[in-house]
């Protein structure tokens, strides 16, 4: 498990002159230190705050139009719009870990007013306090209307309690579950049986009808979601995947 350093906890002095050290290896010409940001490990559903801090080194002033995230909820960000050549920069943004589990890598991208990018890697660990023995299952060749239905494991990642399931209201629409207090056992290849020491739901997935409304006729693959609530774990974002073909 990787140490969670505090970003109040960096002197911002030794970051520039960490920058500048290693300049002469970078391909990149705005420097951040460390290399890779460790976010630690952070709940499911949180939303924390970070600062990047780094160094200017291309030789040259660098004028920022915007700054963003490649594929992660972040928001707020906060970045000069211009940074003289070897001048510190601090880049500040809040990141929503809603709907994330496992490893995350995080990329932040500042854009030039010339569109050069410039990039900043993060990475760390959002811990789900509920797991799914399976996380997506197979509708197959589906029409619109048709029945399917899919049964599967769920228990607290720590194991010491039973976790409380529902659907969240917007794929109760489509969905309707069942629920079947077990305990549960899983061996060293994975394979989950009944009659174990861990407290599960065992919860049964069905759905009447999945609607085709909102996707373009000429999609054929499916691809839907199916979120799940706690109120144990009002933050966390439990949810599973149905893949299939529409017919």
């Amino acid at each position: 498990m990787k140490k969670f350093f505090s970003t109040r906890a960096i002197i911002g002095a030794s970051i520039f002159a960490s920058a500048l050290a290693t300049a002469a290896f970078a391909v990149d010409p705005v420097v951040f230190a460390p290399a890779v940001y460790p976010m630690g490990e952070v709940n499911q559903g949180d939303v924390k705050h970070f600062v990047l801090k780094g160094a200017n080194v291309s030789g040259k002033t660098i004028n920022l139009e915007t700054v963003m995230c490649q594929g992660t909820g972040c928001s707020n960000f906060k970045y000069p719009t211009s940074v003289a050549n070897n001048s510190a920069i601090v880049v500040e943004f809040d990141m929503d870990f809603s709907g994330m589990e496992g490893p995350v890598n995080a990329t932040v991208v500042l854009v030039g007013t010339d569109g050069k990018p410039y990039t900043a890697n993060l990475e760390g660990m959002v811990k789900a306090p509920i797991f799914f023995g399976e996380k997506m299952f197979d509708a197959g060749y589906y029409a619109a209307g048709e029945s399917r239905e899919w049964t599967f494991y769920v228990w607290e990642t720590d194991k010491k309690a039973r976790p409380d399931l529902a659907l969240s209201d917007e794929s109760a629409k489509d969905f309707s579950i069942k629920t079947k207090n077990v305990k549960v056992k899983v061996d060293e290849n994975g394979k989950i049986t009944e009659g174990g020491k861990i407290p599960a739901l065992k919860v049964t997935l069905s759905t009447k009808g999945m609607s085709r409304e909102g996707w373009e006729l000429k999609q054929k693959s499916l691809r839907k979601i199916v979120s799940f609530k706690s109120k144990k774990f009002p933050k966390a974002t439990p949810e599973v995947l149905i893949i299939g073909y529409w017919k």
